[in-house]
């Protein structure tokens, strides 16, 4: 995958369909969302890639295989991947060795619905998301979540292919004192052209 100057090998799943846990779908009918590379998360890390991110410190909310995360960490961020999945997580930091050698990547997992957020209160300079509003519940979820870990100054990149409750979680989060300012971004997946939105986010 070329994500600015650099080319990332990312290795995921072949069959995502087959990963989905019964008992979690019958619970709260969750998916393995993580298990694929999506076209936002191509966009937000090359958006990333451009960024001045040295000594920062960086979360992404729903890593998956992690890419932006490694974007961000390509860049000098001190970065945690965090997903519901422990699978994700596995994934990620398998990408991570295999692209970035002796950089690691810190990973949590980290469930929006019910976070644990003990020591990660303000810590992070840079929130970083890609297609995460997939859900109508994730967006209480996250407009809760995100100012609990945002430092003081910080920064949001969300990057969404224009999902319905896209409006709604950014109005809410305008409501918390947040401008936001949108740039177009245009992926090509699966001999597609798929037109995703990287929203920043600023209080």
């Amino acid at each position: 995958m070329e994500v600015g100057e650099a080319t990332y090998h990312m290795t995921y799943p072949a069959a995502a369909d087959a990963l989905t846990d019964e008992e979690d779908f019958a619970r709260d009918e969750r998916l393995p969302y993580w298990a694929e590379l999506w076209p936002s998360a191509v966009a937000l890390a090359r958006y990333v890639s451009k960024e001045e991110l040295a000594g920062r410190c960086v979360v992404e909310l729903g890593c998956g295989i992690g890419l932006p995360s490694l974007a961000a960490r390509a860049r000098g961020a001190v970065v945690t991947a965090t997903d519901h999945y422990q699978a994700a997580l596995d994934f990620a930091r398998y990408n991570a060795r295999a692209n970035l050698g002796e950089l690691e990547l810190q990973t949590l997992l980290l469930d929006w619905l019910a976070p644990e957020t003990e020591g990660l209160e303000k810590a992070f300079d840079l929130i970083l998301a890609a297609d995460v509003l997939y859900e109508s519940r994730n967006v209480p979820a996250l407009t809760t979540l995100i100012p609990t870990l945002l430092a003081p100054g910080g920064e949001v990149l969300l990057a969404d292919p224009r999902r319905k409750d896209t409006p709604i979680f950014l109005e809410k989060m305008r409501n918390k004192g947040f401008r936001s300012t949108t740039e177009e971004h245009v992926v090509s997946s699966g001999g597609r052209k798929v037109v995703v939105l990287v929203h920043q986010l600023r209080c």
